[in-house]
């Protein structure tokens, strides 16, 4: 039983068969995922998809790669779409300082006003940081995000940031990369992220794990990355699938949505 708290379904790489990647993933024994969107294209298809199958859901927010083309009507969009009863969060949103399509100056802005929006609706947030820790650390807690928590998702820095999250009541999902043989970061973050506040996830269809990495990433493929988190915490899979899936139902706020 595992949860996949982060996947693209709605990305153009599942067109052809995304019914098939679905149904293996839930062969696989992953019996939840979130659909996350991320702009004008994808978070329509991550609520219809969410639609169809009763233990999808959606996330909607506004990527900061693509912060420059936000407008307000988008913000008002987002508001709305996220009374929807499959929609449990707001993002991904944050920042990205990797690609240089936005401005700083203008991710920042859109991510503050995203922050502010999912405290107004009391939704939790997800986390998109790239090569920007510091900047996002230091804006959720001027934004006071601890209000309404949130997922640093795919968890990509040193074990040193790992705290200053947990303070802001946050967890840390993990993907593909902790199975990478030369991955150190996400392994010993792998092991020092308290049970009650680890996720999985895969980012699919990025980010596949070890051995499929470079190829097409699929939700069924978060097994292979709850079989080496437990494998360096040194617990059984069982026990992994159990706790993560736990604290995702909690996050989400799934059983008050029954």
């Amino acid at each position: 039983m595992l949860f996949d708290t982060h996947v693209h379904l709605n990305a153009r790489q599942f067109e052809e068969d995304r019914d098939e990647v679905i149904k293996r993933a839930f062969e696989a024994g992953v019996t939840h995922m979130v659909v996350v969107g991320f702009d004008r294209e994808t978070i329509p298809l991550a609520i219809q998809i969410a639609e169809q199958y009763d233990t999808i859901y959606a996330a909607v927010g506004w990527h900061p790669v693509d912060a420059i083309d936000m407008t307000p009507e988008d913000l008002a969009w987002i508001e709305e779409l996220s009374a929807h009863p499959k929609v449990v969060a707001i993002g991904e949103m944050g920042l990205d300082y990797h690609w240089d399509k936005s401005p700083k100056d203008v991710q920042k802005d859109v991510f503050r006003k995203q922050i502010r929006l999912a405290k107004k609706i009391d939704m939790p947030i997800i986390i998109h940081n790239r090569e920007a820790t510091e900047d996002i650390i230091a804006i959720l807690q001027e934004e006071n995000a601890k209000e309404v928590g949130g997922i640093m998702h795919c968890y990509n820095d040193t074990v040193d940031y790992v705290q200053e999250c947990l303070d802001m009541n946050f967890y840390i999902s993990l993907g593909g990369p902790v199975t990478f043989k030369n991955a150190s970061d996400p392994k010993e973050v792998a092991v020092k992220v308290p049970l009650n506040r680890l996720l999985v996830e895969t980012d699919a269809p990025f980010l596949a794990p070890h051995p499929n990495r470079g190829k097409r990433n699929e939700p069924s493929y978060v097994t292979l990355v709850a079989e080496k988190i437990a494998e360096l915490r040194e617990i059984t899979v069982e026990e992994l699938s159990e706790n993560t899936t736990k604290n995702a139902r909690e996050f989400f706020r799934l059983d008050k949505k029954l």
